[in-house]
């Protein structure tokens, strides 16, 4: 059945409206969040090659993937934005949560779309969010690996776009817990942007700003994940009892919240625009109106790092970990069974080994192997249905499980060997540091031995001396000694 265009959805508009007027009384805030990431995907890795090929990426799968988003999604999307931002001033404004890894293959593969993210940056109304640079999971292992790729990323951004990452943090997918709040605090964050879970609610609103229960100076920014997921997953979709979504219908579900809700976290893929929602479907030109209609019923549009000075309604504890990943909203999607469990444990038991290492090589590698899209490709959870994970190129869950564990063999024999001549290269360095320190010890010793040799002559010459002159006394004492006997 062909898909109706943005046009058919605006005439399609009178049999949606509801009789029910809405009085805006209040200007409400909307903060549109997009989230992109690119992994580094393996190539299919053999027992055979473990020992003799240490290439583990598979450069045309990269490559094809990163060219087809940025052709489909990136570089439409971003020229969208960039217009919008113009058309309207300052009162559009956007965030980018965007993996290391993704500007890596960026940089490699398509130069063309880090240059339109930098002339969205140089417009001052975009905002990138702190992040872990590999998309990984390392907050659940490695507090100190987890801080080491949120610094890289800071340094990431930095260095593509000039501008330093704003106050708020999203991790992983939305990952979120009490103990990560702890860290992102320690490390000058001021929110966090995660997901507005049911569980974690309850019949609380998402659209408030919200602060942690264990540390409360973070604010919590909550992904209102109804509206979000309606235009990331039901947008085209002619079975949703919505169907079709206009940016009219979207608006007034808005208004029709309390009034005393008004921030609305509005946060998805990127890739929502043009590929996991087709051009056809009309995705784009509801990208482009959305600000416009909502300019004009009263909306605002804010980023994140200008609602953590609001006031928090209350605090959100969150003990087990949550994110964004399927009903379940938690870390089932990577950790969900025991293939994911053992890849996830072999692979931060190297951390410390790998930290102590100075290649520059292992440590690449090392973060590109944590991105957690290797393990999501493990998971069980929908393997029966026939349902897939997104451009998962392996057949089944232990096809990915066996692909990953071999490529990890073959990364751990590497650093050991490396471990080797490291530790070899530390004795040396050792004993021709303990060569020196004996050296100078013995040049200390001779030149304090020079020193009593010269302070031994002066006092031998001195002794000479006293003698030439006492001899002559001696004998006049002695002759006049004699003289007088007589």
């Amino acid at each position: 059945m062909p898909q109706p265009t943005y046009a058919t959805f605006i005439t399609a508009l009178a049999a949606v409206k509801q009789t029910k007027t809405i009085k805006y009384k209040k200007m409400r805030k909307i903060c549109l969040n997009f989230q992109i990431h690119q992994p580094f995907r393996l190539k299919r890795y053999r027992f055979f090659n473990i020992g003799e090929d240490h290439y583990y990426y598979d450069d045309y799968a990269n490559e094809s993937y990163v060219r087809k988003m940025a052709d489909l999604s990136y570089l439409p999307a971003n020229k969208i934005l960039l217009d919008l931002i113009k058309a309207n001033k300052n009162r559009f404004k956007v965030s980018f949560s965007i993996s290391g890894t993704a500007l890596d293959q960026f940089e490699l593969y398509t130069p063309e779309v880090l240059e339109s993210f930098k002339k969205l940056a140089d417009t001052g109304c975009v905002e990138f969010l702190g992040g872990t640079d590999a998309q990984s999971l390392a907050a659940l292992a490695n507090r100190k690996e987890f801080e080491n790729q949120v610094t890289q990323h800071r340094e990431k951004i930095k260095k593509f776009f000039g501008r330093e990452v704003g106050d708020v943090f999203c991790n992983t997918s939305m990952l979120y817990s009490n103990d990560i709040a702890g860290y992102v605090e320690e490390m000058g964050f001021h929110g966090v942007l995660t997901e507005g879970a049911r569980h974690i609610l309850g019949w609380k609103s998402p659209n408030y700003v919200y602060c942690s229960a264990t540390n409360p100076r973070v604010k919590l920014l909550l992904r209102n994940y109804k509206l979000s997921d309606d235009i990331r997953f039901n947008f085209s979709s002619t079975s949703w009892s919505e169907y079709p979504l206009t940016v009219e219908k979207f608006l007034y579900w808005m208004n029709a919240c309390d009034e005393k809700e008004d921030l609305f976290n509005i946060s998805l893929d990127y890739t929502t625009f043009g590929d996991k929602q087709p051009a056809s479907s009309g995705i784009f030109d509801f990208l482009r109106y959305l600000p416009v209609y909502a300019l004009k019923q009263g909306f605002s549009f804010v980023n994140p790092s200008e609602m953590v000075s609001a006031a928090p309604i209350a605090p959100v504890s969150v003990r087990f970990p949550i994110s964004w990943m399927d009903e379940e909203r938690d870390t089932s999607a990577w950790l969900g069974n025991e293939l994911q469990q053992e890849a996830f444990h072999q692979l931060y038991d190297l951390a410390e080994r790998v930290a102590l290492t100075d290649s520059k090589r292992i440590k690449a590698d090392w973060k590109y192997l944590q991105a957690c899209d290797h393990l999501r490709f493990m998971s069980t959870k929908h393997y029966a249905t026939g349902r897939r994970t997104p451009y998962n190129p392996y057949d089944s869950p232990y096809d990915a499980f066996i692909n990953y564990m071999n490529v990890l063999s073959d990364f751990t024999t590497r650093l050991q060997k490396i471990e080797k001549k490291e530790e070899q290269s530390i004795s040396v360095g050792e004993l021709e540091k303990a060569l020196q320190e004996k050296d100078r010890q013995y040049a200390k010793i001779k030149l304090e031995l020079d020193k009593l040799r010269v302070s031994v002559a002066k006092a031998r010459k001195a002794f000479a001396a006293i003698e030439e002159i006492e001899e002559p006394v001696a004998k006049k004492k002695t002759s006049r000694a004699k003289k007088a006997d007589k």
